[in-house]
């Protein structure tokens, strides 16, 4: 193999790079609005859009996919006595929300050829007082909503989709978070597209749920019921509980941020479809090595390839994914990381009382991982130069 410059592979914190032209039109909104830049014409176009693009019926901007997993934590009304069914292995903003609600957080493994959950998975963890399922579709690959929806109507559970990663990713045919009850989306830096920075959606499929979240999303804000003849009495706007004793947020996002997520919704499918093709250039480049075993796509499903995540078998050479990791960087300047600590292992869920879990394949999982940088934006020299880094990388565990 041919020794190579060393580089500096960064993981990156941006996924992606905006157009000249979405760069022009963020400008010209903050040049040219002068309604309002909250709660306006660009945020109920993005709302359209999306329904549109994702197949739902409701859909509803907010700052981020926390808060629309916030909105939808209020929406499913579980508290204390329920249980809540999270992977253990996803990011710890899909477990806080419903956490707060005081309701019973239990840990579903993930399958180990796929890394999400499978209604195997979650079948094992229900009991009677069972209320709500979330399904995380990590790494970008949706999960198998079929079976999982039949399931939960089966047992009358509620499902919440963690669509975070995986906008525009599909299962059966059908695009995540179109499945379940409630849909949460990101819009965040790392995500295959971002509304500067920061950024989420909530859809909604039950048409009394989605009356609420304006004023949930919004400090409980509304017209008056009754019509005025002076607009200024007793003031501009109500405000009043959605639902008596559910407090409402302050979760809206800004305009300029949502005429910029319109546009750039319109390339969503053009950068999977890039990132798909890496994702498969990178898996047949190094596929001499069953040490780096990646993420298996079902027939039927989808990914959106947000990440490029591999479990690093170290029966194959008694290195680890610690060893693999350190010569990446060391020697070729690559930054692999390791993601997803599972989530009963961190302090705040211990103390919380959620520290239990009967999780081996998100255990197995997570202590053998490595996750390489895979931002949209990096050069194909660059991307090329990573490939050929892991290939000397794996030989010189190998002892070669």
């Amino acid at each position: 193999m041919t020794k190579t410059m060393r580089k500096e592979i960064p993981w990156s914190g941006v996924g992606a790079v905006y157009t000249e032209e979405e760069i022009a039109l963020v400008a010209d909104v903050m040049r040219n609005t002068r309604d309002t830049f909250t709660q306006g014409k660009y945020q109920k176009e993005f709302e359209q859009e999306f329904c549109r693009y994702n197949g739902n019926n409701f859909a509803f901007a907010v700052s981020s996919c926390t808060a629309a997993l916030e909105l939808a934590a209020l929406l499913t009304r579980v508290g204390p006595g329920d249980e809540v069914i999270i992977p253990a292995h996803t990011f710890c903003a899909t477990a806080i929300p419903f956490a707060r609600t005081k309701a019973k957080i239990v840990w579903a493994d993930i399958d180990p050829k796929t890394l999400v959950v499978t209604a195997k998975t979650i079948e094992k963890k229900v009991t009677k007082k069972t209320k709500v399922i979330i399904v995380v579709h990590l790494y970008g690959l949706a999960a198998d909503m079929s079976s999982i929806t039949a399931f939960a109507k089966k047992n009358n559970i509620i499902v919440v989709e963690d669509c975070a990663q995986a906008l525009g990713a599909q299962s059966k045919g059908k695009k995540v978070g179109a499945w379940g009850d409630l849909g949460c989306f990101s819009f965040h830096t790392h995500k295959n597209i971002t509304t500067l920075g920061e950024g989420g959606m909530l859809a909604v499929k039950n048409p009394d749920w989605a009356k609420l979240v304006p004023g949930l999303r919004h400090n409980g804000v509304r017209a008056y019921p009754e019509s005025r003849d002076r607009y200024w009495v007793p003031a501009m706007g109500n405000v009043d509980f959605d639902v008596n004793g559910l407090w409402p947020y302050n979760f809206c996002i800004g305009e300029v941020q949502c005429a910029l997520g319109t546009a750039i919704l319109k390339r969503i499918d053009k950068l999977i479809a890039q990132r798909v093709l890496r994702m498969k250039k990178f898996i047949a480049a190094v596929k001499k090595y069953p040490e780096l075993i990646f993420q298996e796509i079902p027939e039927g499903q989808t990914t959106a390839a947000h990440l490029l995540p591999a479990r690093y078998d170290k029966k194959v050479t008694g290195k680890t994914n610690h060893d693999f990791i350190e010569t990446m960087f060391k020697e070729h300047g690559v930054k692999v990381i390791v993601q997803y600590y599972p989530l009963s292992r961190y302090p705040m869920f211990q103390k919380a009382g959620f520290g239990k879990a009967d999780c081996p394949a998100t255990d197995d999982f997570f202590d053998n991982m490595v996750s390489f940088p895979f931002h949209s934006w990096m050069t194909e020299e660059d991307f090329d130069y990573m490939i050929e880094a892991t290939m000397s990388t794996l030989e010189k565990l190998r002892g070669g």
